[in-house]
């Protein structure tokens, strides 16, 4: 997510509604033959490095099979590459991780979707009302910690420290401040919505947001990377040091995302946990089906990703994908899902400013990549 811009302008919105509707109908069709893995790798690392970003790359199957690599540096100052196997910002796609949390309570039917957050957050200062799927859907109508006071480039809620930065104390506090609008409306990209869910998941189940983490997710996955990144200001938690137009991204407190944004770890864990959703590892087919519904009145948002038809180049129909994006502290990344194909793509980069572009363009990054990857024609 973007700390200081919205993550989606409204003019895009409905620019995607509009192309999205076209390809809907055909979005049922047969998936095409997906390209052997090796080729797919080979041919979606090309686009990677014809970008000359800094990176690390995986295509992996359902299966298990995967395609790994890492592209130019790490730390420039210390000439430093970026390795396969080093830790990464995973950023937004804790949301991921979090929504998964949360459906996992309301299949064992320890939460509703539709039951308001204070019968399940006590300690929560704000509209009592406000329900779990809002918060999931970013249509709560919080205070967002992106319009605090900027201080070296960075909103103040980032650079805090301390106690006060925890899922229960911002859920309580800040997060508890007067709000921004009523609930139930249009969506607004607020790290606040999955902080307060973190700490419903922390006073309802006992247990703190990591410690979930560990027993629900990292351990039934054979995950063994992944944690809450520690306070520090920049990280150094992580390999990469990120850049943006070459120079040093402004500091701020890599803790502060909490269930929103600060969970690290390889880019082969975040494959492991795209396989144990594809495989039904983590939730059962009726609970990822919710899941992974995306409303096309709210951009096909779906909870905690994006889920939608696209046209690829080289792909003779459209193909669903389920797409999270990151983007914190200078790290970027995309983490996409071809369910109906059983295919995942990552990307992971320190380049803060490259741009990914939309993948219903039909241009840019992430469409190119993504149709070497997943699609039998040439690109």
């Amino acid at each position: 997510m973007t700390i200081i811009t919205k993550l989606k302008t409204k003019l895009l919105l409905l620019m995607l509604l509009s192309v999205l509707a076209e390809h809907a109908q055909g979005a049922t069709s047969a998936p095409d033959a997906l390209p052997p893995l090796n080729a797919a790798f080979d041919r979606a690392a090309a686009v990677v490095l014809a970008a000359g970003l800094p990176t690390e790359l995986i295509v992996t199957d359902a299966s298990g099979a995967e395609k790994d690599a890492a592209f130019g540096m790490a730390d420039r100052a210390r000439n430093l590459p970026n390795r396969v196997g080093q830790r990464w910002l995973w950023a937004s796609v804790t949301k991921q991780v979090t929504a998964t949390l949360i459906m996992q309570e309301v299949s064992a039917g320890r939460m509703q979707l539709d039951a308001p957050i204070g019968r399940y957050l006590t300690g929560f200062g704000g509209d009592h009302a406000i329900t779990i799927r809002e918060l999931l859907q970013h249509r709560s109508g919080l205070p967002n910690p992106s319009d605090t006071p900027v201080i070296d480039g960075v909103p103040r809620f980032y650079r805090e420290t301390g106690p006060t930065t925890s899922n229960a104390a911002r859920a309580a506090n800040f997060c508890s401040g007067m709000a921004k609008r009523p609930r139930g409306g249009d969506w607004e990209y607020n790290n606040c919505d999955y902080l307060v869910l973190g700490a419903a998941l922390e006073a309802e189940t006992g247990h703190p947001y990591e410690s979930l983490v560990e027993e629900r997710i990292a351990r039934p996955l054979g995950i063994r990377t992944l944690s809450l990144a520690k306070e520090s200001m920049p990280s150094h938690d992580t390999a990469a040091t990120a850049l943006a137009d070459n120079r040093l991204m402004p500091a701020l407190n890599v803790a502060t995302g909490g269930a929103a944004a600060s969970l690290a770890g390889s880019a082969s864990d975040l494959a492991r946990f795209d396989r144990g959703l594809m495989n039904g590892q983590l939730l059962a087919p009726d609970a990822l089906s919710i899941a992974w519904s995306g409303d096309p009145k709210l951009g096909y948002m779906a909870l905690g990703v994006w889920s939608f038809p696209a046209r690829l180049k080289g792909c003779g129909a459209p193909v669903r994908l389920v797409e999270r994006r990151g983007e914190f502290g200078g790290t970027q990344l995309r983490n996409v899902i071809a369910p109906e194909l059983g295919r995942a793509v990552i990307l992971f980069t320190s380049d803060a400013a490259v741009d990914f572009g939309e993948v219903w363009q039909g241009k840019g990054l992430t469409h190119d990549l993504l149709s070497a990857a997943l699609c039998s024609a040439p690109i």
